[in-house]
């Protein structure tokens, strides 16, 4: 019996032991899309190509070759102070004039010449990093560049994707703050699927001296860059870069394909077009796509490729769906779509002025009433036109485009006593809000209105002026300095409004 025990155990231990032994489950490899170990494509063949670089939110034409090249890619870096906000100036640091730098466009497989030019009036010295480049710094450690002094180095694109370059010269955070960041494009060998329409966008956050839409030439702030305390977050480079006139056209039934990028230097992008579904999303700028996305994650110094088709006319609004980005910090674009309707699709009536804010309308006045502030210049006509603009986008909403407001809700502005009789309790009440019961022309009204911090005190004094000289209300002018001298007479909470 113990003979028999003992044979039982050795064979189970036997049996257990092979069982061990076997071999895992074979499971399939991932689909192998190559990479860097793929991406030499040997020598290049013909003769040099110049590259075709394109300001956004152009994009160069597809290569259309089936073997590598030789590129050669001449980048300036010039240092311009453009505006940044409607009246508001700033200092960039640009890789081809623009911010983003110019859009690269070359082939996996490609042997880049790179020709990196500091133009002499350049106050810094600057290099470059591209995202693309397999070697030391991408590119950084060979490209230090003096003003009016040019660098050169070489690089093999092994990898295709869609990368960010940027300015890797200490302080690294600034020179990228200022704008120094753009997109290079590495194609797959057998290129990219034709699609109808290419752009180039590409957030950024900036960080001035000054409050948002604060005007004149605003200086860096490196403390609130250090805080990742943004004034401004933007597509490229500028409030109004698509917006109006800018916005970025297509046709229904056309295919829409953006390169996306986020230069940073510290915020992530929340990226999300408003009443669009992307069909598809090369996430982080890679080789797999995903399909039927809402919104998606753009990290700083990373990139995305989404792809969709329009499908109904009218606009739709780019943001950062990190929303007070969007709607106090400047992160709005949009594109507009021609065609016919289709109310199998959707029913119809656009929302523009509750998405895109003061933007809804013409900024030209806004712009002419800032240039007049400037030099002393401003009428009485050019507030109203200003503030008319302002009013659409800020206050609209609650107190509806004829001031009537909303009854038990929100208290009219036209004819209104409660208005017209302190001009000075008016402007705080924009400075700090209002929560509590009011009368106004005899009616009871308890709400919340909020501290509008976002507005600065000329574009309070506009609203205002367009307010009293509208709907019967008793007319006269509330200036930037009256704004000021409530703001500061107010006491308020740290961390309460501006």
């Amino acid at each position: 019996m113990k003979t028999h025990t003992r044979r039982m155990l050795v064979l189970v231990m036997m049996l257990t032991l092979a069982a061990c032994q076997q071999p895992a489950p074979v499971t399939a490899a991932p689909e192998d899309t190559g990479g860097s170990a793929k991406g030499d494509f040997g020598p290049p063949v013909g003769e040099p190509i110049e590259a075709i670089l394109t300001a956004p939110p152009l994009v160069p034409p597809a290569t259309g070759r089936k073997q590598p090249a030789k590129v050669v890619v001449n980048l300036e870096v010039r240092e311009i102070e453009k505006e940044i906000s409607e009246g508001v100036t700033y200092t960039f640091w640009t890789f081809g004039g623009t911010v983003p730098g110019s859009f690269i466009r070359i082939r996996q497989g490609d042997t880049v010449e790179f020709h990196l030019n500091n133009h002499p009036d350049s106050k810094m010295p600057h290099n470059i990093d591209l995202h693309a480049v397999t070697g030391p710094g991408g590119g950084a450690a060979s490209s230090f560049t003096a003003p009016g002094h040019s660098s050169q180095f070489t690089f093999k694109a092994l990898n295709a994707g869609l990368y960010v370059y940027h300015c890797a010269t200490a302080p690294v955070g600034m020179h990228v703050a200022n704008g120094m960041y753009g997109l290079i494009l590495v194609e797959p060998p057998e290129g990219l699927p034709a699609v109808d329409k290419e752009y180039y966008v590409m957030q950024g956050d900036f960080y001035t001296v000054g409050k948002y839409r604060e005007k004149g030439l605003q200086p860096f702030d490196m403390q609130k860059a250090i805080e990742e305390n943004a004034t401004y977050v933007l597509f490229n480079g500028s409030e109004g870069a698509l917006l109006g006139d800018n916005a970025l056209p297509a046709k229904v039934g056309e295919t829409v394909r953006l390169y996306v990028g986020n230069g940073g230097p510290n915020l992530s992008s929340s990226f999300h077009v408003i009443g669009e579904i992307f069909d598809k999303v090369w996430f982080e700028g890679g080789t797999r796509y995903q399909e039927n996305v809402q919104t998606t994650m753009v990290p700083a110094g990373g990139s995305a490729i989404v792809e969709f088709r329009a499908e109904v006319p009218g606009t739709s609004v780019i943001v950062d769906h990190a929303l007070f980005r969007a709607f106090n910090k400047g992160a709005l674009g949009m594109l507009k779509f021609e065609g016919p309707e289709d109310k199998t699709i959707y029913s119809g009536k656009e929302i523009d002025s509750v998405y895109l804010g003061d933007k809804a309308a013409s900024a030209a006045p806004v712009a002419a009433a800032a240039q007049a502030a400037a030099t002393g210049a401003l009428t009485l006509e050019q507030q109203v036109k200003s503030g008319e603009a302002l009013f659409a986008g800020t206050c609209s909403t609650c107190h509806q485009s004829n001031g009537a407001g909303l009854p038990n809700v929100f208290p009219p502005l036209a004819k209104s006593d409660y208005l017209n009789a302190d001009k000075d309790r008016a402007i705080a009440i924009i400075l700090n809000g209002l929560s509590g019961p009011v009368t106004v022309n005899g009616a009871s009204y308890n709400s919340v209105m909020p501290p509008m911090s976002q507005l600065n005190d000329d574009e309070i004094a506009n609203i205002l002026t367009y307010t009293y000289n509208s709907w019967d209300n008793a007319g006269g002018q509330i200036s930037a300095a009256d704004v000021a001298r409530v703001r500061a007479a107010t006491p308020r909470p740290e961390g309460a409004a501006h």
